[in-house]
C-alpha cells in the first residue's frame, strides 16, 4: 500500500477527483465503497438480498444493483454513498449496464427470460424483450437504443432493439457466455465463455465472430487497461486472470494467486479485480500487472459490472 500512498500523494490536487468503485458483497447483501484516491472502503451500503450486478452511471449521481434473490434494484446516490431505495426488477435480476448519460438501465432478467429497460428518473419500465434461457451479462450501446445480452443457456448472444422491443440479430459463441464486454472504438463485443474456457469476441459491424481465444477455467469477468491496450479476463476457477494485447487479441501473461477471481474494471494506472474468496479487492499496476495492495470489502464480492465512476458534482462556481 506504501507504493500506492506515494503516488497519491505526488499526484497532487487531481487525485481528489479520482472516483469510487462499488463492490456488489452477495454473502453480507451489501455494498463496499472505495475511495479511488486513498484506496480504502469509505461507505458500506445495505442493499436487497444476494446482490451480484452493478453498474455505476456518474452522468446520473447514481449505481444500481440487482439484488437477485430479492428481484429488486437498488438505487446508490454517489453523493451520499447511501441506497436512494429501490424497485421491482423482474425475477432475478444479475447483469446491468446504462446508457452514456444513464438515462437508461438495462437489466437482464434470468429467471423471466427477457432483457427489462427503464427510464432512470422516473424507474418505470420502458421495454422488455422476451430472451433466451438465463440472460446474464449486458452491454448497452453508448446511445441506449440496443443492447447485447449473454443468452448463456443457448450458447449465443443477442442483440436487442429497444424503441421496436425486438431481437435485431443472434451470434452463436461459446458454451454459456456470461460476462461480455463492449470495445466501441474497435467495434468489438468480448464474450467470456464460463464452460468453453474462452473468449469470443465479434465485429460488430458485420456481427459475426472474428476470434476465439482460449482462457482459464472459467472466465468472468472483462476490462480494458492501459488505455485501452491491454484486456484483462477474470478466471474464477483457475485463480487467475488473463492479460490479452487487445489489438491482437494475442496472450501476454497469465496472473496468478487470486481467490476466485471474478469482477474486473480499471481506473488510469490500476486494474481492481474482485475476490470472491478472499473477500478483498486487489489492486494492480495496470500496464505491468503488478500486484500493489489488497482492499479488503463484505463477503463473497461479485462486482459484475461496471462498478468503477466519478460522482456528479456540480461545478465550482
Amino acid at each position: 500500500m506504501g507504493s500506492i500512498a506515494f503516488l497519491l500523494q505526488a499526484a497532487g490536487p487531481a487525485a481528489m477527483g479520482a472516483p469510487f468503485a462499488y463492490i456488489t458483497n452477495q454473502g453480507s447483501h451489501d455494498v463496499s465503497v472505495i475511495d479511488l484516491a486513498a484506496q480504502r472502503v469509505v461507505a458500506t451500503a445495505a442493499v436487497g438480498a444476494s446482490p451480484a450486478g452493478v453498474v455505476a452511471a456518474g452522468a446520473r449521481g447514481e449505481v444500481y444493483v440487482a439484488n437477485a434473490a430479492a428481484h429488486t434494484v437498488t438505487v446508490i446516490d454517489m453523493l451520499t454513498q447511501q441506497p436512494r431505495g429501490s424497485f421491482a426488477a423482474g425475477q432475478g435480476a444479475v447483469g446491468l449496464d446504462a446508457s452514456a448519460d444513464g438515462r437508461r438501465l438495462f437489466v437482464a432478467d434470468w429467471f423471466g427470460q427477457r432483457l427489462r429497460v427503464y427510464d432512470t428518473a422516473g424507474r418505470a419500465q420502458i421495454a422488455q424483450v422476451p430472451l433466451g434461457r438465463a440472460p446474464a451479462g449486458v452491454a448497452a450501446l453508448p446511445d441506449g437504443s440496443a443492447a447485447w445480452v449473454a443468452e448463456r443457456d443457448e450458447d449465443r448472444v443477442a442483440l436487442v432493439d429497444v424503441a421496436t422491443q425486438a431481437v435485431l440479430a443472434r451470434i452463436g459463441v461459446g458454451t454459456h457466455p456470461f460476462a461480455l464486454l463492449l470495445d466501441t472504438p474497435r467495434q468489438r463485443l468480448y464474450v467470456l465463455n464460463v464452460e468453453s474456457d474462452d473468449l469470443s469476441v465479434i465485429d460488430t459491424a458485420s456481427r459475426r465472430v472474428i476470434a476465439t481465444r482460449p482462457t482459464g477455467r472459467a472466465p468472468y469477468g472483462a476490462a480494458l487497461a492501459d488505455g485501452g491496450r491491454l484486456l484483462y479476463v477474470t478466471n474464477q476457477h483457475a485463480d487467475s486472470v488473463s492479460v490479452f494485447d487487445a489489438q491482437t487479441l494475442a496472450l501476454r501473461t497469465t496472473l496468478e494467486g487470486f481467490g476466485y477471481p471474478e469482477g474486473v474494471a480499471a481506473h488510469g494506472e490500476w486494474v481492481y479485480v474482485v475476490n470472491w474468496m478472499d473477500d478483498s479487492v486487489s489492486v494492480l499496476d495496470a500496464a505491468s500487472g503488478r500486484r500493489l495492495a489488497d482492499i479488503p470489502v463484505g463477503r463473497n464480492p461479485r462486482g459484475f459490472g461496471a462498478f468503477i465512476a466519478a460522482p456528479l458534482i456540480s461545478p465550482t462556481p
